[in-house]
């Protein structure tokens, strides 16, 4: 039976038998001695003492035991060497019989934080196989190139090779002996590099600047052949693109100028925004507006030619005509701008008051009027008693009212104060001023029909012919008297305000109705619920919840 103690090297606790300990504490007086005149004599120190609880680690699980005894300090004592080794360089070694001796030092793979440009992967596999870093880098760098596999491993090297981080792990990755010869003379290597690159320091310094300096100037050197030959080509395409670009503007301009003013094509001054200046100065604003626009492409065209493909010259004299000919136009189209924006100055509106029939049952059909309705000059171009005697024409450009001019017409549904319906007609219109804004409005007229209990709308406020845009609107207000019943169709929805019909039906649960129906009531026009058809579907929808259970 011995006596065991309980020891710490660099927090790694062993049980040692007390002759052992007295032996391994005699040895690390002796190296902390030797080395107490070094420059760093704590690191080296720690260094060693790293290494030997290694050692004492794998001789344990090797053996399978837990206390270190005499044999065993013996053993790595004589691995590590004495300092009487090392200080007589001249005396030979002494024949090793134990586990650690080898002829040869078995490297391991670590990463090497000395010599990283990313993580250290590739300088720790050429210390491994002891070969030039710069073979593996070349070959992580063509395997990039192979569907990425060279970042993809590199990347798991980086996870699972673990970093020489200890003096020891550096040594071992080097292939270095791991005694106390093989530590001093790490140490004295590492301490001279970096004296060596102190001493050097001040000499690198300024060849650094003339490196900087010099890399300046290849680049931009590298870089103005880059734009005399590869960049030439892409300044090119860039320059073709701009010319198709401007090419296709510039036709759609000339097509769009003679089909407005060569043939009246579509007639344009039916849609809005074309209705505002629907007058005798629209030819004139066309032209205008296609010098204003043209001009400056066909400026980037001859300079995109003359810049790029060096072909086509402009002079002076042909520079200055298109120069004038462009400020005109842009006088000009700025001239008339103002002046249309002048007629929409002043507002004025008036009132006209209907009294309606009252319709039996107190009930009313709300339709739209697809009845086309001609001017006289329309009339007598189409020859409309002739042709058309006993017909009627349908209107159905109300499905169409989005190429046409905003929507002109709302349809207002309010209580009545008397028993009788009643239609106040509002309209409005904008001008130069009030008279003038009164006289746009008063030159317009709305269709309204009542057929018996039916009350037909037209879909459109209509103003005399050729005359542009003032913003001529018309409000309908039908007032109707109390527990008036409503049936309104579908096809007003657009133009009713504050009424939905699509709540209405849905609370009825019709789908795809024609019309809706309301009742009047002392709070306004509400929806008429049929509880019948309500009830019954609810009950028809529990019966069948109920039978899927």
């Amino acid at each position: 039976m011995n006596k065991t103690i309980i020891i710490n090297i660099n927090g790694i606790v062993f049980h040692i038998e007390e002759e052992a300990y007295e032996i391994l504490k005699n040895y690390m007086t002796d190296v902390k001695r030797h080395f107490s005149n070094s420059a760093d004599s704590l690191e080296i120190t720690t260094d060693i003492e790293n290494r030997i609880a290694e050692m004492f680690a794998e001789l344990l699980a090797k053996d399978n035991k837990q206390v270190i005894v005499e044999q065993d300090v013996n053993a790595v004592i004589e691995q590590m060497g004495s300092v009487a080794d090392f200080e007589n360089a001249d005396e030979e070694e002494k024949p090793r019989t134990n586990p650690f001796a080898s002829t040869a030092e078995t490297r391991r793979l670590f990463r090497d934080p000395d010599d990283h440009l990313i993580g250290g992967v590739c300088a720790g596999i050429a210390n491994y196989f002891d070969i030039d870093a710069v073979w593996i880098r070349l070959i992580f760098a063509v395997c990039v190139f192979i569907g990425g596999s060279g970042m993809l491993l590199y990347c798991i090297l980086w996870i699972i090779v673990p970093k020489a981080v200890t003096r020891a792990d550096r040594m071992a990755m080097k292939g270095e002996k791991q005694n106390l010869q093989g530590f001093k003379k790490n140490f004295e290597e590492e301490l001279s590099s970096v004296k060596q690159n102190l001493s050097n320091f001040g000499n690198e310094a300024r060849p650094f600047v003339y490196k900087a300096r010099d890399f300046a100037g290849d680049f931009f050197h590298h870089l103005g052949i880059f734009l005399a030959g590869t960049g030439r080509v892409l300044v090119k395409m860039i320059g073709v693109f701009i010319l198709v670009v401007c090419f296709g503007f510039a036709i759609a301009l000339v097509v769009g100028l003679i089909a407005f003013i060569g043939f009246d094509a579509g007639n344009p001054h039916a849609f809005f925004p074309f209705t505002i200046i629907a007058n005798e100065h629209a030819d004139n604003i066309y032209v205008c507006a296609f010098f204003a626009a043209f001009i400056p492409l066909l400026s980037i065209i001859l300079v995109t030619l003359k810049g790029i493909f060096n072909v086509g010259n402009i002079g002076r004299s042909t520079g200055t005509v298109f120069l004038v000919i462009w400020l005109c136009s842009l006088s000009l189209l700025i001239y008339y701008a103002v002046k249309i924006s002048s007629n929409f100055r002043e507002s004025a509106r008036f009132t006209k008051t209907i009294n309606l029939k009252p319709a039996k049952n107190n009930t009313y059909y709300i339709d739209l009027n697809n009845i086309k309705y001609f001017s006289h000059d329309d009339s007598v171009r189409l020859d409309i008693k002739d042709h058309f005697r006993n017909m009627v024409v349908i209107d159905d450009r109300y499905n169409n009212f989005n190429d046409n001019e905003p929507r002109s017409v709302s349809i207002i549904i309010e209580k009545s104060d008397v028993k009788y319906p009643v239609l106040v007609e509002t309209y409005s219109a904008k001008g130069s001023n009030y008279d003038n804004a009164l006289y746009n409005a008063g030159s317009t007229s709305y269709v309204f029909a009542q057929q018996d209990s039916v009350l037909k709308f037209d879909y459109s406020l209509r103003k005399r012919p050729h005359i542009s845009w003032h913003d001529e609107e018309i409000e309908l207000t039908l007032k109707l008297p109390v527990n008036a019943k409503v049936v309104i169709d579908q096809k007003l929805d657009n133009y009713l305000r504050d009424v939905n019909l699509y709540d209405c039906n849905q609370t009825n649960k019709k789908n795809n109705p024609n019309t809706a129906t309301f009742i009047m009531t002392d709070n306004g026009l509400q929806c008429k619920v049929d509880t019948i058809v309500t009830a019954k579907k609810d009950s028809v929808k529990a019966d069948s919840t109920q039978n899927g259970q």
